[in-house]
């Protein structure tokens, strides 16, 4: 069973069907894809940002870092002219805290025992230092920076040291400046200079994933796990990368080592936050191109409309109708692109054609095909019209005498020809008005309007003289005779004017042929 739509669509109805989804598809593909590109764009540049951003605050802090080695350094030197001299020790390590404010306490410490503190208020002077950091200090004899930990103040730490020797060379012990982590400090100072906003943060983390600095202070000494970004940073790499906190929010993080200390400094951004303004800013997009859409569909409807009404008018002539009405109404269409013009010009030749045809038709069921004169019913249809206006005419009736003799002798193809001929005779004597029609084998009428018996007598005469005076191939001369009447002197029944001719023509052959006959 074939399936039909309760409906028909019409062309108008079909163009905005396709072209308004397809040119919704395509604004909004478009804002999509446009929304895609400024997405990939926005994280990209906010991760090379957040690189950048740690890249400077871990060269700002190696800068700090070895500043205050240098510092350190210079204490060093100092300390090495009168190593065991205790006064010196102390005062040395007071200038270093006041004098350059860089550390929250100093102290050195030879041999594991803390020999000289400042602040004093500490009290750590002469008491055993057995921390991780001083062992490793002690043992290295070299500079380094310390992983948290926590003091005999009980302060969460780090601590910068240089190592001291006398001045012969003999490794005595070293000098240590600290940063506390959880309380106001140089280093936290630093840090907190270089803030990042929009949402944006970074953390600082030591080389056992401890970490030193973070915005929430809560999470300082925090240890870290799992966190591929801490792994690379602490590996010396440098970078950017899409990552998942531990609370499974999607973050885009830059990432630089200090190298100086093997700490990593992290910057991140939540994705979210970082595509809130692009939504925003869509949005507003998407609301100022409404007006632009709402145009642009009206202009799409409008050409619709315009498209499709010249084929609408087209189709609505479409039945090829021959009236003159219909004819102009579709030259009328205006028809202003190429297809309607083809189908106009078609349709045109199409109604020219059926006209033509249909012309044909009709002249061909008014016409005797053999002579071209009127048949019975084109003769019957134009005495209606004369008699309708009342005109008055003449009926000559023709006959053509012995033609059967001549179809005998010649055969009929000639008889035909020679009929044909006696019709051009007949058209040749007629006027514009006159009626020529064949009624039998070799009969004809000759209809003259607004003639009289006399005046129609005359016509048949020159008629009848002119055939037996034309010569005709083959069968040479022959006669016609004619019977004449007139309407509506012999009567207004056009029968009866038909039966007084033809008794006429009767007459003209009874009484010797080749004569012409006026009915009593």
């Amino acid at each position: 069973m074939r399936f039909r739509l309760p409906f028909t669509f019409n062309l108008r109805q079909l163009i905005l069907l396709l072209a308004m989804p397809a040119a919704a598809a395509i604004l909004f593909s478009g804002l999509y894809i446009s929304y895609q590109v400024q997405k990939e764009r926005v994280i990209e540049d906010t991760l090379q940002s957040n690189h950048v951003f740690a890249s400077k605050l871990a060269s700002a802090t190696e800068h700090f870092l070895a500043a205050a080695m240098q510092q350190l350094e210079f204490s060093a030197s100092i300390i090495a002219e009168d190593i065991t001299n205790t006064e010196l020790l102390q005062a040395e390590t007071n200038r270093l805290l006041e004098q350059t404010q860089s550390f929250n306490s100093v102290a050195i410490n030879m041999q594991g025992v803390v020999k000289a503190a400042s602040p004093v208020s500490l009290n750590i002077i002469n008491k055993t230092v057995n921390s991780v950091h001083s062992k490793q200090a002690l043992k290295s004899q070299q500079p380094q920076v310390s992983l948290p930990y926590i003091s005999l103040a009980n302060n969460l730490i780090i601590v910068v040291s240089y190592p001291l020797f006398d001045l012969a060379g003999n490794y005595y012990g070293y000098i240590g400046g600290s940063f506390y982590l959880e309380q106001q400090s140089i280093l936290n100072a630093l840090l907190k200079q270089h803030s990042y906003d929009g949402g944006a943060y970074f953390y600082v983390v030591a080389d056992n994933k401890t970490l030193l600095y973070h915005p929430d202070s809560k999470r300082i000494g925090e240890q870290v796990s799992n966190n591929p970004v801490i792994e690379r940073v602490l590996q010396g790499e440098r970078g950017y990368t899409r990552i998942l906190n531990g609370q499974g929010t999607a973050m885009l993080a830059g990432f630089a080592p200090v190298k100086l200390a093997n700490w990593g400094i992290v910057a991140q951004r939540s994705e979210a936050t970082t595509l809130a303004k692009l939504d925003t800013f869509q949005g507003q997009v998407l609301k100022r191109m409404l007006p632009i859409v709402l145009i642009t569909f009206l202009l799409i409807a409008m050409l619709a409309h315009y498209i499709a009404k010249p084929l609408r008018l087209l189709a609505d002539s479409a039945n090829l109708s021959t009236d003159k009405k219909n004819v102009e109404h579709l030259k009328g269409i205006k028809s202003w692109y190429f297809e309607s013009q083809q189908l106009k010009h078609a349709m045109l030749e199409g109604v020219h054609t059926l006209q033509s045809q249909m012309g044909q038709l009709r002249q061909d069921a008014l016409t005797d095909p053999l002579t071209g004169a009127h048949n019975r019913r084109g003769l019957n249809i134009l005495l209606e019209n004369l008699m309708d206006k009342q005109i008055p005419f003449a009926v000559l009736e023709i006959d053509i005498d012995f033609f059967k003799r001549v179809n005998d002798t010649f055969g009929h193809d000639t008889g035909d020809e020679v009929l044909k001929n006696l019709t051009h005779i007949i058209q040749s004597l007629s006027r514009k008005h006159d009626i020529v029609a064949r009624t039998g084998g070799e009969e004809f009428l000759l209809v003259l309007p607004n003639e009289n018996s006399d005046s129609a007598f005359v016509i048949a005469e020159r008629l009848r003289n002119q055939v037996a005076t034309t010569l005709m191939a083959k069968v040479g001369y022959i006669n016609v005779s004619i019977g004449i009447a007139t309407w509506p002197q012999h009567s207004d029944d056009i029968n009866q004017v038909y039966k007084c001719a033809d008794k006429a023509l009767y007459h003209a052959k009874e009484t010797g042929r080749n004569k012409s006959v006026i009915a009593s």
